[in-house]
């Protein structure tokens, strides 16, 4: 009898073959002539684009639409006028200008995609497993006074978003402050400042911390370990303001709340995997050099494989109950009427949106740079302003459109600096953003969690003391660490 074909298989067979019959379809790497459009109707139509598209972002919760919609049918509007106007050109040599350049920004995507889809896949599983549920549940059953919940969560928001990124980190800490605040909005309301805060500042000195470091690290231009230069930076980034808010909070002691989380079979080894994934990342690009998205999607496939381990030990104990009505198996965490553990299901819960949506940013950005803007943005600011000035801007930027795609901006352009710069711009692209609500993805996220309490404005109200810690971080960062002034 006759298999039955598995498509799917000679689909990809099919793929492989094309990649190895015809190797043009690999991304080309050869030097390019380019036309200056900043003067064009095409520069000029795909500025007004950009900026509609990225208008439609900044709504995104007042008109429920994902915000990665806008940008990917901008990025292939861009694209495609872009390429109209390099076909037209009588030289051959400009006619392939646009193919090169969207696969050069399609490779560096790809890298940030596959890398985050492994970090988010860790990420969920550890909360599927239950793991960020108990710490919340060993938080709010301490009975801590507000002050030190204040503290406590501000501490942990540092502490586990160089591992766990910013964003996992202030949502979790963001429903310890919500349970244990309950309606005292107000210590609410300061309490995820504070975190949105911290969780941006411990971001900051990690190449895991925060999409900007990660494409800063992925780019080889700060190696691994030297993101540690910019920890008390950071530290005096987030200390300084959660010192002036912190005055403003009580010392109530509300009623400790009776919780009690398990963790599912196997939450700790899932954790240990993680830090061993991102053991593996840091290795494969400072020994090997390879990229470190190798050693991601590497871990990924041995939480594959310990994925299935957890499914066939569920299938066993099902079965076991299923035909004798009790089983000697005893597993902690186990639920009967939940169905098998599919590591797929943690695949399919990834922020496909925001995945989605850096895409649509750096095809766009790379569009504006083919066009010539990039350009003509870095003679204006590493030029006209100095390194120093520029980077200063480029984190209160990061407050007002995001930080990810004026960071895209800058590794695009590749302005002239010294190590010391560059650092320089990676701090204030990473903790910039917490100078307004809207400035980071961490306090959109939380403001979506903590909807009415932490607002716009209610952060707005202490920008002046984050504006402190921001000026205050940058001093540091400049004494420590670029020879003083």
């Amino acid at each position: 009898m006759l298999k039955r074909i598995n498509y799917s298989t000679v689909t990809t067979l099919i793929f492989s073959l094309l990649l190895f019959a015809f190797p043009q379809i690999s991304f080309a790497s050869a030097e390019v002539p380019f036309l200056d459009l900043t003067s064009h109707w095409v520069g000029y139509a795909s500025l007004i684009i950009f900026v509609l598209a990225y208008v439609l972002v900044i709504a995104e919760e007042e008109i429920h639409m994902r915000k990665s919609k806008p940008v990917m049918v901008a990025a292939g509007v861009i694209w495609a006028m872009v390429a109209f106007v390099y076909a037209q050109q009588p030289d051959s040599a400009y006619h392939h200008t646009a193919e090169v350049m969207i696969r050069h920004n399609l490779l560096e995507y790809a890298e940030l995609f596959l890398f985050l889809l492994a970090a988010m896949t860790y990420i969920n599983t550890m909360g599927e497993r239950g793991v960020f549920d108990a710490l919340r549940s060993w938080l709010v059953n301490q009975g801590y006074s507000l002050r030190t919940i204040f503290w406590l969560t501000g501490v942990l928001a540092f502490v586990i978003s160089p591992i766990a990124d910013n964003l996992t980190t202030a949502l979790l800490m963001a429903t310890v402050v919500m349970a244990v605040g309950g309606t005292n909005y107000k210590f609410v309301s300061i309490a995820c400042i504070n975190i949105v805060v911290a969780a941006n500042a411990g971001g900051a000195f990690s190449p895991f911390g925060d999409i900007t470091t990660l494409m800063v690290w992925q780019k080889g231009i700060v190696q691994f370990q030297e993101f540690f230069a910019l920890f008390l930076p950071s530290v005096v980034n987030w200390l300084i303001p959660a010192a002036i808010m912190s005055v403003v909070v009580s010392s109530d002691k509300p009623q400790a709340l009776n919780e009690t989380v398990t963790m599912k079979d196997g939450a700790l080894v899932v954790v240990a995997l993680f830090l061993l994934t991102i053991t593996m990342a840091v290795c494969a690009h400072n020994f090997l050099h390879i990229p470190p998205v190798m050693g991601m999607m590497t871990g990924l496939g041995i939480l594959k494989l310990y994925g299935y381990s957890l499914k066939m030990r569920d299938k066993r104990v099902t079965e076991s109950l299923a035909n004798h009505g009790e089983t000697t198996l005893s597993v902690e965490g186990a639920d009967d009427n939940k169905p098998p553990f599919n590591i797929f299901q943690q695949l399919e819960r990834a922020e496909w949106d925001t995945l989605m949506f850096f895409y649509g940013i750096i095809l766009c950005v790379g569009g504006l740079g083919t066009i010539g803007y990039l350009t003509v943005l870095s003679e204006v600011m590493y030029g006209d302003l100095g390194a120093t000035k520029a980077n200063i801007l480029v984190g209160i930027l990061s407050a007002i459109i995001d930080n990810i795609p004026v960071m895209f901006a800058v590794l695009s352009m590749m302005p002239e600096m010294d190590h010391g710069q560059w650092l320089l711009v990676t701090l204030t692209a990473g903790v910039g953003g917490s100078l307004l609500s809207i400035g980071s993805a961490a306090g959109v996220a939380v403001m979506g969690q903590a909807r009415g309490i932490y607002t716009f404005f209610a952060h707005l109200k202490w920008a002046w003391a984050i504006a402190l810690g921001y000026a205050a971080s940058i001093a540091t960062h400049i004494w420590l660490n670029m020879g003083g002034f």
